[in-house]
């Protein structure tokens, strides 16, 4: 409200929201009550009753479906809070880990277990990410609604119950591996999607295939090579197998596999954007969006990744926030 608004509305970005429907109390009740994308039987039966064009209602139906959705000023906010909070909660990790011993040598989180100090800027670091994910999870029915609601659930849920199981079972030297670890992404999307809200494609580009490096190297090469193998293998040398070790595992490995599936999705994104720029080097004209998204604002776009006239990739916004949000 005081930072990220005044921000937003300094780069140019408006509180405006995309065109209203003309009030119609027959199309509401049905668009609230039994659909928000009729058929084409539904659709002639309303053109005969209204005496309206077909496409005058397929029309108001699409407005009336985008009326509902967050200006880009309200994106912007919410990215620019996370952005901040990732950024600094990362950068007070790698500060506090680079002094500790079991950064440096992961078979430390084990030595003397259970019986390792509790320091106070550890405790204050499990806190931090503890509150946020919470807040995660509750804010996740009020906030912009994603595509991946589901998955985005199941990743808080597993995410709270690792936090919450490593700090009671003392586990959080390696808990703090895993954190700072997930950190290290995820500033870089919420970076990707303000130059996107700010229409500053080429940054936007460029935050967005660093962000899916960064992903694919820590989520998909150091997790399963570092954190598992030591969780996996190095516990089990050291401590012996114990009746927690197996929940704990568990949640570890749905992690990886929420990993896999996020991978698969970015690396799909960029595989498209770079096979539309080759096709926007050809001198012929972008085809012509169908009547079914001719009035759809930029920002809520048709594709994941959409192509300029000039033969830049522009990252679409929505789906930035829908599928990227990897935690």
């Amino acid at each position: 409200r005081f930072i990220a608004k005044p921000c937003a509305i300094s780069l140019g970005i408006q509180d405006s929201g995309p065109h209203r429907a003309q009030p119609n109390a027959i199309l509401e009740k049905v668009f609230t009550s039994i659909t928000k994308s009729p058929d084409g039987k539904r659709l002639e039966g309303l053109s005969k009753q209204l005496d309206w064009d077909v496409r005058k209602i397929q029309r108001w139906f699409r407005h009336r479906r985008n009326q509902d959705k967050p200006t880009t000023l309200t994106k912007f906010c919410e990215s620019m809070w996370r952005f901040t909070f990732y950024l600094s909660i990362f950068f007070y990790g790698i500060r506090f880990l680079w002094t500790a011993p079991w950064f440096w040598d992961t078979r430390q989180c084990w030595y003397n277990y259970p019986f390792q100090p509790l320091t106070s800027r550890l405790y204050y670091y499990y806190i931090l990410e503890l509150a946020f994910y919470w807040s995660l999870m509750f804010s996740q029915f009020t906030d912009i609604k994603r595509k991946d609601f589901l998955i985005m659930f199941v990743h808080h849920l597993a995410t709270i119950g690792l936090i919450t199981f490593s700090y009671m079972n003392n586990m959080v030297r390696v808990g703090t591996l895993v954190l700072c670890l997930h950190d290290a992404s995820d500033f870089l999307l919420e970076a990707a999607k303000l130059a996107n809200y700010a229409k500053y494609q080429r940054l936007c580009d460029a935050f967005f295939m660093l962000f899916g490096v960064v992903f694919i190297v820590t989520r998909l090469g150091i997790y399963p090579f570092w954190i598992l193998n030591t969780t996996l293998f190095e516990s089990w040398e050291l401590i012996g197998p114990y009746p927690s070790w197996w929940l704990f595992n568990g949640l570890l490995v749905t992690l990886q596999v929420l990993h896999i599936i996020w991978s698969y999705l970015i690396i799909r994104t960029a595989s498209k954007a770079l096979v539309r720029g080759k096709v926007s080097k050809d001198d012929r004209s972008d085809v012509e969006s169908s009547s079914e998204e001719e009035d759809v604002t930029s920002n809520n776009t048709k594709g994941i990744f959409s192509t300029s006239s000039n033969g830049s990739n522009r990252l679409n916004g929505h789906m930035a926030g829908g599928q990227w949000t990897g935690e």
